[in-house]
């Protein structure tokens, strides 16, 4: 039986792998653009939630050993992973990039690279992975959480209200399921919305019986001293 720990990396693999090989992947770049929504959500917000969950420090600590890497702990700081992951969201939603990603494949994997990758830096923040800053406790955290879902929010809330469809790629693709183009574009601002909505709740809760067991254990410290 797969302990929970090993059991969220691998939905975080297969979530990963769900978004690249799935049909997702090719509805996404040339059909719809609420497909390729879910896509970026599942490369850049659930599979690195999960794999960071899976993972430990012990697991970690061979890896980060060596001096170079050392010294990108820095991105981890959520000074830094909070604000690195919200202008990755939003720079590649801009008009010129998304529409520069769909047409050349090298760029568009590292679009996926850095979904990913500034993903798992936030949640390694988020979820205390690695030692952070003293300051960074449970009120903290739940500011950093309103702060993911304001800036997340506020994007998925531009595709949701926009008047007009802005990737050319979508308005002149072969229409799907009867979606117009801008239907098709609130739809996937909508996806969006619900999607980290529901995982800013779930991390908030998580942290919330995190930080009530935490709480326990030093009352009973102190029970024991006293």
């Amino acid at each position: 039986m797969p302990t929970p720990r090993a059991a969220a990396f691998a939905a975080g693999l297969v979530c990963l792998v769900a978004a690249l090989v799935s049909p997702l992947d090719s509805i996404g770049e040339t059909r719809l653009f609420s497909a390729h929504m879910a896509q970026h959500l599942l490369i850049g917000d659930l599979a690195p939630l999960l794999a960071v969950v899976g993972l430990t420090g012990p697991l970690l600590r061979p890896l980060l050993a060596p001096r170079p890497v050392q010294r990108l702990r820095v991105l981890t700081h959520p000074l830094v992973a909070l604000p690195l992951w919200a202008a990755d969201l939003w720079l590649w939603h801009l008009p010129r990039l998304y529409d520069a990603a769909l047409a050349h494949d090298s760029l568009h994997a590292l679009e996926h690279a850095c979904f990913f990758a500034f993903g798992a830096l936030l949640w390694t923040a988020l979820l205390g992975l690695l030692p952070g800053p003293r300051w960074f406790g449970a009120g903290a955290r739940v500011a950093a959480l309103g702060f993911v879902w304001a800036a997340g929010g506020a994007l998925a809330n531009v595709f949701l209200w926009s008047g007009r469809a802005y990737y050319p790629r979508y308005v002149h693709a072969p229409r799907a399921w009867g979606l117009s183009p801008l239907g098709d574009q609130r739809l996937g601002g909508g996806i969006m919305l619900v999607e980290m909505s529901l995982v800013v709740l779930t991390v908030f809760v998580w942290l919330g019986l995190r930080w009530l067991r935490e709480a326990e254990r030093r009352q009973l410290r102190l029970d024991s001293i006293t």
